[in-house]
């Protein structure tokens, strides 16, 4: 465990804030297409940071920890590609204008780094009291990989989800957009557009990827401020990485057989802790080489669009 306080704790968020200030504030004041260019720059910009951090506790804190950051940050990072491309087919599936996107992702990240700091927090109490919730994460993670590598890419569909279902039974909603905005006032009521419908299935889709991603870095360590930061690090890129993969996700085809393969892995390492010790640069190693394996696997071999299917 790293020896935090509670001013580590205040300097990391403080700098999330600031960042999501700067984003929301400065760069994206004005609602617009976010194009590559910009899109691969902010990329650049949140893995640099993580290599910068993962940098300072090599230094300040010691090997060991800054390689169990870059393994939990790898893995949190690789696993929002299968997230991606979900929202790639909400987006499609409702329409939502590409100006209005990042706002969409904005407020989504939002939620998503309350949720998977409320997941922590519940997760460091569960193993710090009953050390035996490792094996169930464990398990879980294990029969996920299993799920994952079984389960076939269906399309989204509005009209069958429980999620679009329950909204509107709950919450006015017009037809049509309305530029940025979440809510309109119409015939002297408040209602809701298409775009808060849109942001609540983006935060239902994190938080059930958030169900998988959580034990993950569990498997890697317990210590709170390295699953903290790893994670929230992971989410806070994951907006720019959407706008420079959307595109192009549907190419990986054979990049969920890899993220089934890391998530087996992570699970088979938690329930033989008692048995086998893997070195944490081993494991970093192994993590890597699955991943980039099955990203030049889909390239090598591309998938072939069958005449009754339809192309994502």
């Amino acid at each position: 465990m790293i020896a935090t306080n509670i001013w580590f704790w205040i300097a990391f968020i403080a700098f999330v804030l600031a960042m999501l200030a700067l984003d929301l504030g400065v760069f994206h004041r004005s609602p617009h297409e976010v194009r590559p260019r910009e899109a691969g720059l902010w990329t650049a910009v949140w893995v640099g940071l993580a290599m910068a951090f993962a940098a300072g506790l090599y230094f300040w804190v010691g090997k060991r920890p800054a390689l169990t950051f870059l393994t939990g940050y790898v893995i949190e990072e690789s696993l929002s590609a299968d997230n991606i491309f979900v929202m790639v087919l909400i987006f499609e599936y409702f329409r939502v204008p590409k100006s209005c996107q990042h706002r969409v992702l904005f407020y989504g990240i939002i939620g998503a780094l309350i949720m998977r700091g409320l997941f922590i927090a519940a997760g460091t109490a569960l193993i710090s009291q009953f050390h035996w919730v490792m094996y169930l994460f464990g398990a879980a993670l294990v029969v996920t990989g299993v799920r994952m590598a079984l389960k076939k890419d269906d399309e989204f569909d509005g009209e069958r989800s429980r999620v679009v279902h329950m909204v509107r039974r709950v919450i006015p909603l017009t037809t049509e957009y309305h530029g940025k905005h979440f809510f309109i006032s119409e015939r002297g009521r408040r209602v809701a557009t298409p775009l808060l419908l849109v942001l609540i299935l983006v935060e239902f889709t994190d938080l059930i990827f958030a169900i998988d991603s959580i034990p993950a870095i569990f498997g890697v360590t317990t210590d709170p401020f390295i699953v903290f930061t790893s994670n929230i690090f992971a989410v806070m890129g994951l907006r720019s990485l959407y706008f420079l993969l959307a595109a192009v996700v549907d190419r990986f085809h054979l990049l969920k057989y890899g993220l089934a393969i890391i998530l087996s892995f992570v699970g088979f390492k938690m329930l033989t802790e008692k048995f086998i010790s893997i070195d944490i640069a081993l494991s970093l190693t192994i993590i890597l080489s699955v991943l980039a394996l099955s990203i030049v696997a889909s390239m090598v071999w591309p998938q072939r669009e069958s005449g009754d299917s339809k192309a994502h």
